[in-house]
């Protein structure tokens, strides 16, 4: 059996998904869209062969019960899109921390995909290979096909893929306020449900959703960025008011949000955005990014400078 490498960027939610309508196959409510950001990325390499059993690890660190289970949900894919039964090892290394709202699942979930499939010489295209990632991450669906990429709902597993809507030449700067706060974003879809607000927004995003895309399509950055930091507002007023009261935001988070609207009351085009997590992607045309990462300095948390990244791809460069 042949040994396979792939990069993929992780993502940031433009129109978040919450909730899963089918937590096994990990069919989400309704549509969303993304963009991926680089440098950041996951490096996955897949190798099949006489292994005494099936191994995964990410970031030097062993995989076993449910982070087991959601690879094996990928891999067992793949497996059966093959016919294949040997085993695999699998290693991941994320050069960007983990578990602070990057979007690491997503560029992880991408990145096995394509390795998985390229050694197990699985042919298929960009949109079959999101449906195989989804089965680790929802998100990991748009993290395949890059870019500025749209997650179809679906009503069944085939019918719930990803598309790119812009590639990266539509450029947008986004400043990363990283402000580390453990989450766990599986008790978070589950809990969406349980809020009273839950139907209201499945309601809005239908418009958000027509809006953006239209956005995407005219290439007009600072409303992307507009209505990312309204569906960011929407889709944590569900988290602080599902059953458990997930209050996600740290002060540091809040102290973010405060300064964003400061700049742009000084006319700034700049804008937040937070996925399910405490850390702040802050958007704004390229042309102003070193005077809003100069201000966020103020704050006192660190930044990553990013841009927009591409799809996931075969790499050369194996991690074993």
């Amino acid at each position: 059996m042949v040994k396979a490498s792939a990069v993929a960027h992780p993502i940031q939610g433009l129109v978040k998904y919450h909730g899963l309508a089918d937590e096994r196959l990990r069919l989400p409510f309704h549509d969303s869209i993304s963009v991926c950001t680089a440098p950041l990325t996951t490096r996955t390499t897949v190798e099949f062969g006489e292994f005494p059993q099936d191994s995964a690890a990410v970031d030097g660190k062993p995989l076993s019960g449910h982070e087991m289970h959601r690879v094996l949900a990928v891999m067992e894919e793949v497996r059966r899109r093959t016919g294949l039964k040997s085993r695999f090892r699998m290693e991941s290394k994320n050069d960007f921390p983990s578990n602070v709202g990057l979007g690491a699942s997503a560029s992880g979930f991408a990145a096995l995909a394509v390795a998985a499939a390229s050694a197990a010489g699985l042919e298929a295209t960009p949109a079959e290979l999101s449906t195989i990632a989804r089965r680790g991450a929802g998100s990991a669906t748009r993290a395949v096909t890059g870019g500025y990429s749209k997650w179809r709902r679906g009503l069944t597993d085939e019918e719930s893929f990803s598309e790119q809507l812009a590639g990266p030449d539509l450029e947008m700067a986004m400043i990363v306020a990283l402000v580390p706060a453990f989450k766990q974003t599986e008790d978070a879809h589950r809990d969406a449900l349980t809020s009273p607000f839950f139907q209201a927004r499945l309601a809005e995003v239908p418009r958000l959703l027509l809006e953006m895309e239209l956005a995407i399509r005219e290439r007009a950055v600072a409303r992307i960025a507009a209505l990312a930091e309204r569906d960011t507002l929407l889709l944590h007023g569900i988290t602080m008011t599902g059953r458990s009261e997930l209050l996600l935001w740290r002060p540091e988070t809040v102290s973010v949000m405060l300064l964003v609207q400061k700049l742009r009351s000084e006319g700034l085009p700049v804008f937040f955005s937070i996925d399910t997590g405490a850390t702040v992607y802050v958007n704004t045309l390229p042309q102003h990014a070193d005077a809003v990462e100069a201000r966020l300095r103020d704050v006192g948390v660190p930044t990553l400078r990013c841009t927009v990244g591409g799809p996931a791809r075969l790499t050369g460069d194996a991690l074993f």
